[in-house]
């Protein structure tokens, strides 16, 4: 074997220890991290990226860069996970796929889990949030840094929807999760497991009838181009998270990982609120745009599904769903 031969897989397993960025630094350049995403960069959650970037550059006084590539740039959702666990991927804003990784976040995933967002907010910012990051570290090696809201998940529609009795027969699309397929079964519709990339010309052409998204989502993909409906069911008060690799975290110094998570937190706050702002003008151009809306009993609705909600909770996570469900009283 000559010298060259000899050097080649050993440069190769070098390349895969030090896989995130933080290790390709020289002295007194910034140490380079990549945070993805799958929004747009009209995103409120890329506008939050960009104020953690900006976060993170200043509290480290420029020892540390984190560049944000939005669109689904550095993979889908499974990817980005997948990326920090080597440490290809430093952070990433992710919501329902962590399920695949760690079974309790099937749990927050149950439709009419939450009252409200001061439910949910309850849990993911007090010790119990905290506890599930510190489960989830130790389960995937990737660190939770903070947990941003969104608006609660709201039905759109060709067909007027009252009640579960009006959802018999209606095709909807939902995320490829199981609480989302059997919770929508258990409300009478046709759940359909679709990326949501396909989801308008799905709704143009008839092939689904209803999707379900937060209105800022929904608006912002021109979903209300293809629906008459909004539907306010408020069936599920979702988050996004903010993770990082703990491949990259152990990479920086105490200083800067400190700095990390000052950023992170700050961040959560402008982008909670830039949220709140957003779902507000959204709605209003939906409805400038023909868009009906309906308010609705939600109590049928959050019965009908409560027999799908104990047996999943038993399957996931049943501590961690009577935690939850205990904040009620």
């Amino acid at each position: 074997m000559t010298r060259k031969q000899w050097l080649w897989p050993v440069a190769a397993i070098a390349l895969v220890l030090t896989g995130c960025n933080v290790g390709h630094a020289n002295e007194g350049e910034p140490k380079k991290l990549r945070l993805g995403h799958i929004q747009s960069e009209s995103n409120a959650w890329h506008k939050g990226s960009l104020k953690f970037a900006e976060l993170v550059h200043e509290k480290t006084g420029g020892s540390v860069k984190v560049e944000v590539y939005p669109s689904s740039t550095l993979g889908a959702d499974r990817d980005l996970v997948e990326g920090m666990q080597i440490g290809s991927v430093d952070f990433a804003l992710v919501a329902g796929v962590m399920s695949n990784f760690y079974e309790p976040y099937s749990i927050l995933e149950l439709p009419y889990l939450f009252e409200d967002l001061n439910h949910l907010e309850e849990f993911v910012y007090g010790e119990d949030g905290k506890r599930l990051q510190e489960e989830t570290l130790e389960a995937t090696g990737i660190r939770g840094l903070e947990f941003w809201l969104r608006g609660a998940r709201q039905l759109t529609t060709n067909k007027l929807v009252e009640s579960p009795e009006d959802l018999r027969g209606v095709k909807i699309r939902v995320p490829n999760i199981e609480a989302s397929v059997e919770g929508w079964q258990a409300m009478g519709a046709s759940p359909t497991p679709m990326n949501f990339g396909e989801v308008y010309s799905s709704l143009q052409t008839g092939v689904i009838d209803a999707q379900e998204n937060p209105i800022e989502f929904t608006a912002s993909a021109r979903i209300h181009e293809v629906q008459d409906y909004l539907v306010m069911t408020d069936h599920v008060f979702g988050y996004v998270q903010l993770l990082m690799s703990d491949k990259t975290y152990q990479e920086l110094t105490k200083d800067e990982q400190q700095a990390v998570m000052e950023a992170a937190e700050e961040a959560r706050m402008y982008q909670n609120e830039i949220v709140s702002a957003e779902e507000e003008s959204a709605l209003q151009m939906m409805l400038d745009e023909g868009v009906e809306q309906i308010e609705v009993d939600q109590e049928p609705f959050r019965e009908s599904v409560q027999r799908v909600n104990e047996r999943l909770a038993d399957k996931y996570g049943r501590e961690l769903y009577d935690t939850i469900q205990g904040m009620r009283e």
